[in-house]
C-alpha cells in the first residue's frame, strides 16, 4: 500500500530497538496479522540491543538481576533451553530464595541467536525519530526520521531514556567527571576513582575498578539491599488492575504508588556481599553524604560534603541514573504535535486495557507505548522484560481486534473516531 507521495505505509512501526522493541516485534509477527513485509523496527543504532549491550558492559555487569525467564525471547523457557543445548547451564547462577539468574554472556549470546534464527535484523531501521504526526486524510502516522518520512498503521513507541544522564549541578565545567554510560573508559589508568550512586550500577562498577585501584563509593543514603526491582506480584496483571488501575490515568495517586513500589538505588544481596568483602578488604571506601562542591586540583578531584568530610580522587564516575523520560524533549515534541493527553509530571495517559496513548478530545491515534513511558498503566516492571511481556499481551491483541474490525468490546470500528 502506498500514499499519495508514493510514501511506503507499513503495518506497524516500533521506535526504539531495545530490549522491548526486538521482543514486541516478535509478538506482532506471531500474535497479530503482521508479515515481516509489514513490520520495522527504527532505531538509531548499528544493531539490536546496541545500546543495552554498551551500558551492561560499561558498568561491568556480569549477571542479570532478573531470572532466566526473564529475556527477549518468546519461549518463557527458551533461554534455559539454549543454555542446556549448548553445555552452558553453569551460567545459570543459584540465588537464595530466587530462580536463578542467567550471565550477561548467556544473556545476550541468547539475544543474539533469537535475532539471527528470526532474521529481525532485517527489519530493522537505522535512523533516530525527529517527529510523529498524523497522515494527512487517512488513518495511520508518519515518522519524521534522519532517513526520509516512515508511513504507518500503528506505531509502538518502546523507546529509553534517550540518552539523557542525570548530572548533579555540582558538576558543571569540572573536568576529570563522567559519566559511568557516556564515554567512560573502564580501563584508564588511575589509581583512586570515586564513584557516585547508591545502587546496583555503582556497586557493580565499584567491585569491578577495586580489582585494579583503591575506590570510594559516594551515595546519599544508606545502601539497601533488594533481590528484584520490585515484589513479584506486580508482573501480575491481576495485582496491577486491582492496587494501580482504580486510581485515575495519570494521577499523582499513580506515580506514587509505582514510586514506592519500585526499588529503585538498591543493591541484590549477592552483590551486597561482595561489596562488603571489598570493604573488609580495604580496597573499597563508603561514604555517605551530598556533595557541597568539587574542585580540581592538581589533576585531581575534590569533592567536599555536607557535613565536613572531603573525598579526593583521579577521577569521579558518576551512576546515577537518568532524565525523567516522561519529561524527554522527544516525548515533548510527540505529544505537543499529537495533542496527547498528559498527566502529573508529564506522565502519559494510556488506556489502562490497549497502552494506547489518549488524546485530550477522546479521538483515537494508533500509538501504544511500552517501556517506561507506560510505567503509569504497567506499574513497576514497566521498564524491564516483564513489563514488555505485559505491553505485548495488550498491544497485540488490541491491534489484532482493530485490525479485524472490532475493537475489545465487540463493537464494529468505522475510521478513526472509535477509540479503543
Amino acid at each position: 500500500m502506498t500514499t499519495r507521495n508514493s510514501t511506503r505505509k507499513f503495518g506497524c512501526v516500533i521506535v526504539g530497538g531495545g530490549i522491548h522493541g526486538t521482543y514486541l516485534v516478535q509478538r506482532l509477527l506471531e500474535d497479530a496479522p503482521f508479515d515481516k513485509s509489514a513490520v520495522r523496527i527504527v532505531d538509531p543504532h548499528d544493531r539490536l540491543l546496541a545500546s543495552f549491550r554498551e551500558k551492561a558492559r560499561a558498568c561491568s555487569m556480569e549477571f542479570l538481576r532478573s531470572t532466566f525467564v526473564h529475556h527477549v525471547g518468546t519461549e518463557p523457557f527458551g533461554l534455559e533451553s539454549f543454555a542446556e543445548a549448548n553445555n552452558r547451564e553453569d551460567e545459570l547462577v543459584p540465588t537464595v530464595d530466587y530462580p536463578p539468574r542467567p550471565s550477561l554472556d548467556l544473556f545476550l549470546d541468547y539475544s543474539e541467536y533469537v535475532i539471527d534464527r528470526k532474521e529481525l535484523g532485517s527489519l530493522h531501521r537505522q535512523a533516530a525519530v525527529n517527529a510523529i504526526r498524523e497522515l494527512p486524510g487517512e488513518t495511520g502516522l508518519r515518522l519524521e526520521t534522519t532517513v526520509g518520512p516512515i508511513d504507518t498503521e500503528y506505531c509502538i513507541l518502546a523507546i529509553g531514556h534517550g540518552g539523557r544522564y542525570r548530572w548533579p549541578d555540582w558538576t558543571a565545567g569540572l573536568d576529570g567527571i563522567e559519566h559511568v554510560w557516556e564515554g567512560f573508559d573502564p580501563d584508564a589508568s588511575v589509581d583512586r576513582t570515586v564513584v557516585v550512586g547508591g545502587g546496583i550500577t555503582a556497586a557493580q562498577l565499584t567491585c569491578e575498578l577495586s580489582e585494579t585501584q583503591s575506590v570510594a563509593l559516594l551515595s546519599r543514603h544508606p545502601l539497601e539491599w533488594e533481590v528484584s526491582e520490585a515484589d513479584p506480584p506486580w508482573i501480575n496483571w491481576s495485582h496491577i488492575e486491582r492496587n494501580l488501575h482504580v486510581h485515575p490515568p495519570g494521577s499523582s495517586e499513580r506515580f506514587d504508588m509505582i514510586s514506592e513500589a519500585r526499588y529503585d538505588a538498591t543493591i541484590p544481596p549477592y552483590l551486597y556481599d561482595e561489596f562488603e568483602n571489598r570493604t573488609d578488604d580495604g580496597v573499597v571506601t563508603l561514604a555517605q553524604g551530598a556533595v557541597d562542591s568539587a574542585t580540581v586540583e592538581d589533576e585531581s578531584v575534590r569533592l567536599s560534603l555536607d557535613h565536613g568530610l572531603q573525598l579526593l580522587g583521579d577521577r569521579v564516575v558518576l551512576a546515577t541514573g537518568f532524565e525523567p523520560v516522561f519529561d524527554h524533549p522527544f516525548v515533548d515534541r510527540i505529544a505537543d504535535e499529537l495533542e496527547l493527553a498528559r498527566g502529573y509530571r508529564g506522565m502519559p495517559v494510556l488506556d489502562d486495557n490497549t497502552l494506547a496513548w489518549q488524546r485530550g478530545d477522546g479521538r483515537f491515534v494508533p500509538l501504544y507505548v511500552s517501556g517506561a513511558l507506560a510505567l503509569g498503566t504497567v506499574g513497576p516492571y514497566a521498564p524491564n522484560v516483564p513489563g514488555a511481556r505485559r505491553a505485548g499481551d495488550r498491544i497485540t491483541a488490541t491491534i489484532t481486534q482493530r485490525r479485524s474490525g472490532e475493537d475489545n468490546t465487540g463493537t464494529s470500528v468505522h475510521g478513526t473516531e472509535v477509540s479503543d
